[in-house]
């Protein structure tokens, strides 16, 4: 089995070898590394280098063997068109033979098989058809064409639109992050601020608790003294009205101020405590 296949590669490296020699005649050979890897792709390509050179070969005979009809051919024309009328193309004129040879051209133009009227009508027939389709195909593309250009329009302007709104966007985006990034500031500058009002009312609120202030008198119970207050200024309002219905009524008109006056005088204590609280909170 291995020298079989040692068999193979030496059969390949002289092809290879032989199809050099072939190719490059009597200029050397370029130097290469001689492997099997190298053996096998020269190998390869002296195939298709082969296969190729037979195709080659067979269509040059074809068309050596066309031309050779083709003469045959003419020369049977010619000798038909000169026993029957006498008549060969060395004896046309300069314009005869410029038009004989038009007409060949023609002929050979339209691939007719002959030059006859019958083989140039269906030709001529045959390539206005296929000028009309083009024609035809040229309107479509036009067309198309110009909905195209006015798409393209289109889009350009959108394009453009798209672009100053992007402009746009972007400037209102910077301007607001420029107030979002003051607020901040702002907003750490009151928490800062905060806590130092925090801290200085703490500090006042120990001083305070320090000297033996009241409890009475802090902030908190200004607060709920000031809600208390205006709870009863609130429940005093229904009293008074029910007090001037009393006031319409003749009997003991007396005893009705008595109880008038000791409300004012119990509002009035009232409003004289918070009074005096709140101004000794401010002291």
């Amino acid at each position: 089995m291995a020298g079989e296949v040692a068999m193979e590669a030496q059969e390949k490296e002289a092809q290879v070898a032989a199809w050099l020699k072939k190719i490059f005649g009597d200029h050397p050979i370029p130097q290469y590394e001689v492997n099997p890897r190298t053996t096998e792709i020269l190998h390869h390509l002296s195939e298709r280098n082969r296969v190729r050179d037979r195709d080659v070969h067979l269509v040059i005979e074809d068309l050596k063997q066309k031309a050779s009809e083709y003469e045959s051919e003419a020369k049977h024309l010619q000798d038909l068109l000169m026993e029957s009328v006498n008549f060969s193309p060395a004896n046309l004129s300069s314009t005869g033979s410029n038009y004989l040879n038009a007409l060949v051209d023609s002929a050979v133009a339209l691939e007719t098989k002959d030059t006859s009227l019958a083989s140039f009508i269906p030709a001529v027939n045959d390539l206005t058809s296929d000028l009309f389709r083009t024609k035809s195909k040229n309107e479509e593309i036009k067309l198309e064409l110009a909905k195209l250009e006015k798409n393209l329009t289109a889009t350009l302007v959108l394009e453009k639109c798209l672009r100053e709104d992007l402009k746009k966007a972007e400037l209102h985006l910077s301007t607001e992050r420029a107030k979002v990034d003051n607020r901040l500031q702002n907003m750490d500058f009151l928490k800062a601020k905060s806590e130092e009002f925090r801290c200085g009312i703490r500090a006042a609120e120990e001083k305070l608790s320090a000297r033996g202030m009241d409890t009475s008198l802090s902030h908190q119970s200004l607060v709920a003294l000031s809600e208390k207050l205006a709870e009863l200024k609130r429940q005093t309002i229904p009293l008074k009205k029910k007090l001037e219905s009393y006031l319409d009524l003749m009997p003991n008109p007396s005893l009705a101020q008595v109880k008038i006056e000791e409300a004012k005088r119990e509002l009035d204590t009232i409003e004289a405590e918070l009074t005096k609280k709140v101004d000794m909170m401010e002291l």
